[in-house]
Order: C-alpha cells, then structure tokens, then sequence
C-alpha cells in the first residue's frame, strides 16, 4: 500500500538521477560554447593552436553529449512512472514547454551534431564553423525553455485552475514562460555552466602544467592556451556570477521568503539581522545550534539595507517549511566554492600582470584541485532551489504528496536498486573514458574524434536533457 516511505523513495529516485544527469547538460552547454570561440578564434587568427584545442574538446564533447542524453532519457519515463498526477495536473502547461524545447533546441542540436563532430574536412571551413554555432546556440536554447519550465513550477503565474479537475490550464503564455524567478535563473545557469567548464578546462590545463614541470620540460602551446583562456573566464565570470547570484536572492526573498528563512537559518523574522556563517538548523526544535554569526550583515545582504526586515521559519506552518539543515548547508558550500573561484580568478590576474601564470605551481595544483568545484558548486545550488520549494511541486499551489503516483513500496524499491547499479556501471565508464581522455595532452596537429568508430548519438526526444527540467520533486 502506498505510505509516505514509498513518497520518500520517489524523490529520492528522482534527485538520484538527476544528481547524476545536471552535471553533463551544463558540461555541454559550457563546453559546446567553448568550442564556437576556439573554431571562430581559429578562423580569424590562423593560429594552429585554436584548431589542435578544439579537437581535442570536440572528442571530450562527443562523450559528454551523449552521457547527458543517456541519464536525462530516464527522468521522462519516471514523469510518467512515479509522478502520474504531477504530469496530470501540470501537464497542459509543461508540457507544450518541452515539446518546444525538442523542436526549437533538440533538433537544431542534433541536426547540426555530426557536421560538427566529422564535417571539417568535409564541408567548407565556414560552414562547419556554423554549424559549431548551432549546436552551441542549441544548447542555451534547450537551457532556456527548461529553465522557463522549472522557473514556472518555483513561481507560477498565467495559469488557470480547471475547477473540475485540478488542472493548470495556460492562461497567459506570455506570463507562464516570462515568469518572476525566470530571468534571474536563467544568467545564474548560464554563467553556472560556463564558469564550471572553465574550471574543468583549467585542472586539465594544470595537470599537464605540472607534468611537464616534472618532467623538466616546457608545456605546450596548446596547455598554456587553454590555461590562459580558462583563467581570464574565471577572473571575469567569476565576479559577475555573485552579482547574478544575489540579484536572484532578491527575487527569492520576494517570491519564496521561507526558502530563504531556511537557507540562512533564521527562525524568527527580525530587522537588523545577523548573518549566520555557520550553525546546525534544529527543525524539531526551532532553533539554530551553535551560532556563528556577524550581526546586521543578514539584513544587508539579504534586502540592501541594516534596517531590513529577514523572514523567520516560525512565520510559516510547520508542514509548509522546507528542511533548514539541508538548505542550509548546501548554500553555504556553494557560496565558498563561488568565492574560492573568485580568489582563484584574481589570483590569476596577479600572476598574469607578473609575467608568471606559467610558472607559478601552486596556481597550477590550486586550478587542478578546483577543477570540479563548478559542478559541485552547481549540484549544491540545484539542491538549494528544489528542495527550497518543498514541500509543494508547483509552488504553493500543488503539494508533492499530491504529485506522487500510487506506487507500492516493493516496486519503488526495486527500481531504485535497479538504477543505482545501471548508472554507477554506465557512468563509471562514461568517467574513465573522460579521464583519460584528459590525461592525453594536447598537441600539434591533434585529431577529432574518429570517422570511422561508432559514436553514441541523441535518438530519442531529449525531454529532460538540461538540468533544471531536474526540478520535480527533490
């Protein structure tokens, strides 16, 4: 008999794999974009090292496209499996925004995908260039319309309820796709998803650094290329993406005020907060443990002002409060992460501006040790805005107990044992190839990925292909 076992087990499931698939959609979205400006900066120089670099990514590309298609065609079946009455209910406005995430984003992807990966010597040097462009401009069109359809979930409007049914009716499309927390979001992922790549491009770029310091040699051009240029991405993106981190936390405040409550573990609403640095939220309690805390900079962050007015836990029902612990921690890693990167960027200019980003080895063991801070950072966002919303779907309309299919518990159980073995083998291998793949130093005259093997491919309508469609029900 269903129980609320079986409901933790669904969202478990869900944030299982979505945990495993947001990594590689904002990967290729980054890196499909880093592509476009080696080929462009290619075209326009001649310089051989722009064309060995954009080889060499184009393989790693190759493996992260399809592991991202593989891990997001999955959560489609779950829509349908595990949340029948969410897809029901929110269906009639969801799912028109994936089905043009698919024709405006997907196909252009697809379509333009294999004269990217073997065109170049096929097709006229401007029209693979094109092409590049295209799936690149692909990319951050499929992150739009997800992210507008998650947006929408987190503060829905232009929405009509169907008295007989339940159902979310379109009222306004124009409401539904421009939503309050969309436009905000959707910089947040898109500088997430570049500044990530530029960290994975400069572990990379570090390891062979260090190697061939080890090795008593020079690295080569191509490492210092792509270190240089990962460098100057995390010294300007870097900065850019806390100023689009809290105008988002604006917006939050505004639309959702117990998500922030339960991000700052604050339980009483006060002005002239404090800022807790760190504590243990007590959810049973109502109380924040072992406080560290800076006084009035809450207030300041939160709302511009010493004198503002910071949301409590205790203004909200118990039943309605989304759990502190969780948000709590998790925003906070992001947040250090995000300003580790910011150091690491400035750092960088200092060396540059010396005339040392070369030579200095701990700027390159710093750069390699930081190489998954993005996506880590990214995860522990995703984490904060999804469970934040909890415990509803549909943000204060459509609660996720009510969004849950009526599954027994033995079944979710043995999907769920079922999934976790299938992508750890999947994935494990889909990592050693990636690692290897980065283990090989680019050089003169690089090769792209092989004619003549096979290479996994997108065959299917790509419904949950970028992360925020991550956003049910964890």
């Amino acid at each position: 008999m269903f129980g609320l076992s079986a409901l933790f087990l669904a969202r478990f499931q869900f944030a299982f794999t979505v945990g495993f698939h947001i990594v590689f959609p904002a990967f290729s979205i980054g890196l499909a974009a880093y592509l476009a400006v080696l080929e462009g900066l290619w075209l326009k120089t001649g310089r051989s090292a722009y064309l060995d670099l954009f080889k060499y990514w184009l393989k790693i590309f190759s493996v992260v496209f399809a592991m991202g298609v593989v891990s997001g065609l999955v959560m489609s079946y779950e829509f349908g499996t595990n949340w029948s009455q969410f897809s029901q209910k929110a269906g009639p406005i969801l799912g028109p925004m994936l089905a043009y995430e698919v024709m405006t984003a997907f196909f252009l992807e697809a379509g333009f995908l294999g004269v990217m990966m073997f065109g170049l010597n096929r097709v006229g040097k401007g029209l693979h260039f094109g092409a590049t462009c295209m799936v690149s401009i692909g990319t951050l069109i499929s992150m739009t319309w997800i992210l507008a359809s998650n947006s929408w979930m987190q503060t829905p409007q232009g929405y009509i309820i169907d008295e007989a049914t339940g159902r979310f009716l379109p009222g306004n499309w124009w409401q539904i796709i421009f939503n309050p927390s969309f436009p905000f979001r959707l910089v947040h992922m898109g500088l997430a998803a570049f500044l990530s790549v530029a960290f994975i491009v400069a572990g990379v770029a570090g390891w062979h650094l260090l190697k061939a310091r080890r090795e008593g040699r020079q690295a080569s051009e191509q490492v210092r290329l792509m270190f240089s240029m990962a460098m100057w991405m995390a010294a300007i993106v870097a900065p850019v993406q806390f100023l689009a981190g809290d105008t988002q936390g604006l917006n939050t405040l505004e639309y959702q005020p117990a998500k922030i409550a339960a991000m700052e573990g604050d339980w009483d609403s006060e002005g002239r907060a404090p800022e807790i640095l760190f504590g243990i939220p007590d959810m049973e309690n109502e109380t924040t443990h072992y406080k560290v805390q800076i006084p009035l900079l809450g207030s300041l962050i939160l709302t511009h002002s010493l004198d503002g007015k910071v949301p409590g836990l205790k203004d909200y029902p118990k039943d309605l409060r989304p759990y502190s612990p969780l948000l709590f921690f998790s925003f906070r890693i992001m947040i250090a992460l995000g300003s580790l990167m910011v150091l690491v960027g400035l750092w960088s200019l200092f060396l540059r501006w010396k005339g040392s980003l070369y030579d200095n080895a701990m700027l390159h063991r710093v750069a390699l040790w930081m190489s998954p801070a993005g996506f880590v950072a990214l995860l522990c966002g995703w984490i904060t805005t999804e469970v934040g919303r909890q415990p509803f779907t549909v943000y204060g309309l459509l609660k996720t107990s009510d969004s849950v299919s009526q599954i027994a518990l033995p079944s979710m159980a043995t999907s769920m044992i079922a999934f976790v073995i299938v992508y750890f083998i999947v994935f494990t291998g889909g990592i050693t190839i990636l690692l290897r793949s980065f283990a090989q130093e680019p050089h003169p005259g690089e090769e792209g990925p092989s004619e003549h093997e096979p290479q996994m491919s997108a065959g299917t309508t790509q419904v949950s292909h970028h992360p925020h469609n991550a956003g049910l029900a964890e």
